[in-house]
Order: C-alpha cells, then sequence, then structure tokens
C-alpha cells in the first residue's frame, strides 16, 4: 500500500525544493517525483514521447495527459517507500479527474492530502525569473506558465476541499518553516 501526497503550486513556489528535502530528511519512508523534473528527463531522453514533451514545455504548455499520468502512475508503482510525494500535479481539471478516476479503480495507492505551497505571482516571478533554468523561465513563458496554472485552480482547489484533502502552506517564509509544515502533513499523517 502506497500512500500518495500531492504538492501543488505556482511556478517558483517552491514546491519541488521543499519536497526535495522532506524526502531526504526521511529517506526511508519517503519518495519524491517532480512532475516537471520527470518530464524535463523524458524531453531531454530523446524520445517520441520526449519530443512532445520538450515541445509542450518549452512553449509553457501542458503535457497530454495521458503522457502525465502515465509518467506519474510508472513512478509510485516504482517507488521503494510506502510514501510518495509527487509536486506539480495535477495542473489542469482534466489530470485531476484522470488520477481521480485511476486511484478510484485500485486499493494500493491511497491519496492522503494535496498541500499547496501559497505564493504570491510577484514572490513567483521573482524565483522563477532569477534562476533562469532553460527556456521555460522567461518573462514571456512565465506569463503564460502562471496563467495555465491559476485558471483551473479555483475547481482544483474547490475538488480537494469537498473530500477535506487541501491543506494550505505559506510559501513565503523561510525553506525549514515550510519543510517543517509540510513534514507534520506528510510524516504525521
Amino acid at each position: 500500500m502506497k500512500t500518495l501526497f500531492l504538492i501543488i503550486g505556482a511556478p517558483g513556489s517552491g514546491k519541488t525544493t521543499d519536497a526535495e528535502i522532506v524526502s531526504k530528511n526521511n529517506p526511508e519512508v519517503v519518495t519524491h517525483y517532480s512532475t516537471g523534473d520527470m518530464l524535463r528527463a523524458e524531453a531531454s531522453s530523446g524520445s517520441e514521447i520526449g519530443e512532445i514533451i520538450k515541445k509542450r514545455i518549452d512553449n509553457g504548455e501542458l503535457v497530454p495527459v495521458e503522457i502525465a499520468a502515465q509518467t506519474i502512475i510508472k513512478a509510485i508503482n516504482n517507488a521503494k517507500t510506502p510514501i510518495v510525494i509527487i509536486d506539480g500535479y495535477p495542473r489542469s481539471m482534466e489530470q485531476l479527474l484522470a488520477l481521480d478516476s485511476f486511484l478510484n479503480e485500485q486499493d494500493s495507492i491511497v491519496l492522503k492530502k494535496v498541500i499547496e505551497v501559497v505564493v504570491s505571482q510577484e514572490v513567483a516571478k521573482e524565483r522563477v525569473l532569477g534562476r533562469a533554468r532553460g527556456a521555460d523561465d522567461d518573462e514571456k513563458v512565465f506569463a503564460h506558465r502562471m496563467k495555465v496554472y491559476l485558471e483551473p485552480l479555483d475547481e482544483i482547489q474547490k475538488f480537494y476541499e469537498e473530500k477535506k484533502l487541501l491543506v494550505k502552506i505559506n510559501g513565503e517564509r523561510t525553506i525549514e518553516e515550510v519543510v517543517a509544515d509540510m513534514e507534520k502533513v506528510i510524516i504525521n499523517e
């Protein structure tokens, strides 16, 4: 039985860094996967699917639902620990409903909580443009990525709030404070 935690947040919210630290602090029980890192790795692999992913990422667009879902389910099933953290997913209602449908059809993975790392658009923009990791980190692409993130956010929040799964954490504090709050939810759940 795997216990799943999803971490959502704006580009630059710190969700990946925070989740990595939680995993490093608890390696015997927690495996962390970043949806973005998994998809970027596939994009750089040169595979046919990788080419589709690369084109979408470079334009700040969402990766097709089936490709993202396959990548995530494979990662969860391959995890060696009982707790799995996936950050950066879901980013659309279509992704949410695909994952929800999959989780309802099986009993080996239980979604415990969806943690939203909340930051203002200004803080997110400063962080993303300050890191300049690749083609997806310029101002125009950031604005598009933020729009893509925000458009379905109310619906995603409402869906998980109704299931009593959504937990919001203030991501504008120190990394240590954010990680401590995240660990309280994940490890003490």
